[in-house]
């Protein structure tokens, strides 16, 4: 049954027969009685209070700036002496954009101190989702800093709104007095609007008023707050967490500690900020509870009261911080912005071998829960019910919403109490004998992601005002395993587009970054022909498929690594986003990334490079290409050979031999369509680091690359593949390992043309053909030309190696960012190579050959070299094998057939002939599928 409800969010509850007397009052009884709070006070007056009885305790600290409560008092009445002189009263909503700060503290308390409710925006919101909280709220004046306010305006279009930046009005805020404003506001007038996701495409404010915050701060029994109290503010401003944060401590007179974004994304540096500050009570996210359970999981010992919260825990993480240095209470928090962040709390001292989930526990001071059924009634012990939640901690309801608020906010037939009400979520829950709540799934398409309430229904809503989209459905899925091994909820869009309608997974991420937060944004998107229906006609949810491990749709703007350092930051950025194939000029944050996973990034790239960069680097240049530049200023690790492309597999390894240019990176296509079993490692030349002297010689070069191989692999059979000059070095180590009485399973030759006689001859003039500029024109294609060949034929020496050097970074062949001493390295490189090739004459080969030619001999933009027979399907190699040559035809030209599409169906043809010459590590006699030639 409870499966079956987690299953299925379109789950109605059907009635139950109802509970017995007894059983009623055992159930309403678990409910705590009242207890005595500051009821009717303001919460405003209440940190007047402390502001007077300890006027130089300290109230709020940050790394670089720190205040009393005198200095929070007075600052806060400036402001809303200056509030109230431009016409802000009780209730009036006061927009307050941004950063946590200091400066924010201030502002929200200075609102409150006028009578007017603060409304949070966050600065990293799109403009066009805060201009419409401005409307919906219709806010007279909005305090911000003059470097926010321009992100405000949508469209350049001027704000309707009295705009104060306190930065630039600092004096005319100085100006007014310093004594406590008078207001006529009461407790249960509103203190602040905050905006959930909601179901029909646009936000929703949620009116919280003091009385909701005194009962979550005050005298209540999940944490006892104190003056001694320093507690920690991490919470993002526009996420009601903020509100426990802020108020426990400013209500009791405590410290408020605040956590910056870049010691908050440090796992490290959060922990010793922890230890430095002596935070002792503290709210996370279960996403980031989890991460530094993986990183540093006894980074709480020292802590009085952890919260933990905002989806469901997970056990092993809990377990883990239990066992290591667990803080003397861990709690988790439960409760919608609609009952003021918490509303149930469960201390956690143990967790079951065994367990899924971990309770939600009792109901706070001042709270009542109920399990009923769908009549309203109360549910026996063990039965699934729709958690309501009573009591002081309600929020007002839904502004501008009358009839939504009916119905989620609903009379209350228990308390007795003259309007009391009782808040509908939407949770399925049931109690436990001991009467503590177990959470067990949704009735709706509201979920919980890395703290934040989404409702699926407004991403739907947003993504089908694309012009080109038909249908479309979004879910949140948990098929993808984090690097701890535990299950990862991300976010899936599933697009049916409009016929004849272009589109790509690109655009509409873009669409949407437009007009949502980081945070709704999917993770992955799915263009499908039509949705899945069940036999009723219905959208088939469970049938929409798993997105293939994030595979990004549309790949025309793709740039493979150029070099080491690119390749490992696209092997680590592929690991932590789960999305291929990523290249090096794509945005991490456009991938799906985000503030959790840069701590993952940047803890793998410190664990390969040596390297600690700061957190604002990915923020700053969010490019592998960027992050490459980045570490290349200080050097990569020891130089070797061997580049491990596809490093994990216990199946035997193939090794890919580069072409002329010395590296082997233009086998990365061709590796992510192998078996993900299968290790592939790329041969690449000495001579591009620094340091190196290229090698001009195939039999040298050979040998270099059997020693680095053996180390990886001492023994045979061996598997060798090499497009064009790679296959003439691959055919040599194949030549010298069997020398070695190693066996070699298969040598692939893919496109390698022997050179034209008349460039063996021992008098043959290479001046020319060995210049700068030809070598560069023949890796990158004379179709990639400003120019016609004629016309550059016709410039000067240093003229055309000018356009061959640019027309190569232009078309990726070396990176954007080569200079002068990498370019150098890298035409000698070439030289040498084309020297080794002249200058090698292949012996005969005694085992199988293969040789995987391209259904197009030669692109439109080569001539075909004199003595090459386009009649010979093995290019000549025939006669330097005993045996027949096996040949295989592959789509694509001798430039395309590594790239998209043509790879495909090269990797395909290359596994079947790996599978076909391995078996028990012995060659098979023949290969019934092949032509031999």
């Amino acid at each position: 049954l409870l499966e079956g409800i987690a299953a299925n969010p379109d789950h109605r509850l059907a009635a139950l027969p109802l509970v017995t007397e007894s059983e009623r009052q055992q159930l309403i009884g678990w409910n705590p009685p009242a207890t005595p709070y500051p009821r009717e006070r303001c919460v405003h007056a209440i940190v007047a209070e402390h502001a007077a009885r300890t006027p130089d305790a300290v109230a709020i600290v940050f790394p670089d700036e720190q205040c009393t409560y005198a200095e929070l008092n007075t600052r806060a009445n400036q402001l809303a002496h200056y509030l109230q002189s431009v016409g802000i009263g009780v209730g009036t909503p006061v927009g307050i954009c941004l950063e946590r700060s200091l400066t924010f503290v201030v502002g929200v308390l200075a609102i409150l101190k006028a009578g007017g409710a603060y409304v949070p925006l966050d600065p990293s919101y799109p403009a066009e989702r805060l201009q419409f909280m401005l409307e919906d709220t219709a806010m007279p004046v909005l305090i911000t800093a003059s470097h926010l306010a321009e992100n405000l305006r949508q469209d350049d279009a001027p704000l309707d709104v009295r705009v104060i930046c306190l930065d630039t009005e600092a004096a005319d805020v100085a100006a007014h007095p310093t004594s406590d404003p008078v207001s006529a506001v009461t407790a249960e007038h509103l203190a602040y609007l905050i905006y959930t996701s909601g179901s029909t495409g646009q936000p929703k404010g949620i009116g919280v008023p003091h009385r909701a915050i005194t009962r979550l701060a005050c005298n209540t029994n999940y944490v006892q707050f104190t003056a001694d109290d320093r507690i920690g503010m991490i919470s993002n401003v526009s996420f009601d967490a903020a509100t426990m944060e802020l108020w426990g401590s400013l209500l009791n007179g405590g410290r408020m500690v605040g956590v910056p974004r870049e010691v908050l994304l440090s796992p490290q540096a959060f922990a010793d900020h922890i230890r430095e500050y002596r935070i002792d009570t503290m709210f996370l996210t279960s996403a980031l509870f989890n991460q530094m359970a993986r990183e540093i999981p006894d980074a709480f010992a020292t802590m009085r009261d952890l919260l933990v919260g905002g989806e469901a825990l997970d056990p092993r993480s809990i377990a883990t911080v239990l066992a290591a240095g667990p803080p003397r209470r861990l709690l988790n928090g439960y409760g919608p912005t609609e009952s003021t962040t918490f509303a149930a709390w469960y201390e956690i001292t143990e967790v079951p071998l065994g367990a899924t989930s971990i309770p939600i526990g009792y109901p706070l001071a001042n709270t009542q829960l109920y399990v009923l059924d769908s009549q309203g009634q109360p549910v026996p012990v063990g039965v699934p019910g729709e958690l309501h939640i009573g009591g002081d901690g309600l929020a007002h309801g839904y502004l501008n919403q009358p009839v939504l608020t009916a119905e989620k906010f609903v009379p209350d037939p228990f308390s007795g109490a003259v309007g009391g009400r009782l808040y509908r979520t939407g949770d399925v829950v049931r109690y436990r004998a001991d009467g503590a709540i177990e959470f067990i799934g949704r009735r709706d398409q509201q979920v919980k992601l890395r703290g934040f309430r989404i409702e699926l229904g407004e991403i739907e809503a947003v993504l089908s005002q694309h012009p080109a989209v038909s249908q479309v459905a979004v879910l949140a899925r948990e098929d993808l395993l984090s690097a701890g091994g535990q299950p990862q909820k991300y976010l899936a869009a599933y697009v049916v587009p409009r016929r004849d309608e272009p589109i790509s997974t690109s655009d509409l991420r873009q669409f949407l970054q437009g007009k949502l937060p980081e945070y709704m944004v999917p993770s992955a998107f799915v263009l499908l022909d039509a949705f899945p229906l069940t036999p009723n006609g219905k959208l088939d949810r469970r049938a929409l498929p798993v997105p293939e491990q994030l595979q990004l749709a549309d790949r025309s703007d793709y740039v493979e690594p150029r070099d080491v350092v690119e390749l490992k930051l696209v092997q680590i950025w592929e690991d932590v986003l789960k999305v291929q194939p990523i290249g090096v000029t794509d945005n991490f944050f456009d991938l799906g990334g985000h503030s959790l996973l840069v701590v993952r990034l940047m803890t793998q790239i410190q664990e390969h490079f040596g390297r600690e960069l700061s957190l604002a680097t990915i923020f700053q240049q969010p490019t592998i290409e960027q992050l490459a530049c980045e570490l290349r200023a200080e050097g990569e690790r020891a130089w070797s050979p061997l580049v491990p492309i596809q490093s994990g597999g216990s199946k035997t390894p193939l090794f890919c031999v580069h072409p002329a240019g010395g590296t082997a990176f233009c086998y990365v296509p061709l590796a992510r369509h192998l078996d993900a079993d299968r290790p592939c490692y790329g041969l690449q030349a000495p001579g591009l680091e620094v340091g190196q002297a290229p090698l001009s010689r195939v039999e040298l070069l050979a040998a270099y690359y059997v020693e680095a191989m053996r180390q990886v692999q001492p023994e045979g059979p061996y598997m060798l593949a090499g497009w064009s000059f790679g296959g003439m070095i691959a055919f040599e180590i194949a030549q010298q390992l069997r020398r070695q009485n190693q066996k070699v399973a298969l040598l692939a030759l893919m496109d390698t043309e022997l050179p034209p006689p008349e460039l063996q001859r021992p008098d043959a003039d290479h001046s020319q053909f060995m210049s700068d500029a030809n070598l560069l024109m023949m890796m990158v294609r004379r179709k990639n030309l400003p120019m016609t060949p004629e016309e550059f034929q016709k410039l000067s020496p240093e003229e055309q190696l000018k356009v061959a050097v640019e027309t190569a970074r232009r078309t990726n062949i070396i990176p954007p960012d080569a200079g002068p001493e990498q370019l150098q390295r890298f035409m000698q490189v070439l030289k040498a190579n084309f020297t080794a090739m002249l200058q090698y004459t292949p012996e005969m080969y005694l085992d199988q050959l293969t040789y995987l030619k391209t259904d197009i001999p030669f692109d439109d933009n080569l001539i075909v070299p004199e003595g090459i027979d386009l009649s010979d399907p093995a290019r000549g190699w025939g006669k330097y094998a005993a045996l027949p040559v096996e040949v295989h035809t592959v789509p694509g030209d001798h430039a395309t057939m590594l790239s998209e599409p043509n790879v495909r169906a090269l990797a395909e043809q290359l596994s079947r002939c790996m599978d076909a010459h391995l078996s028990n590590g012995e060659m098979l006699p023949t290969i019934a599928s092949a032509d031999l030639v």
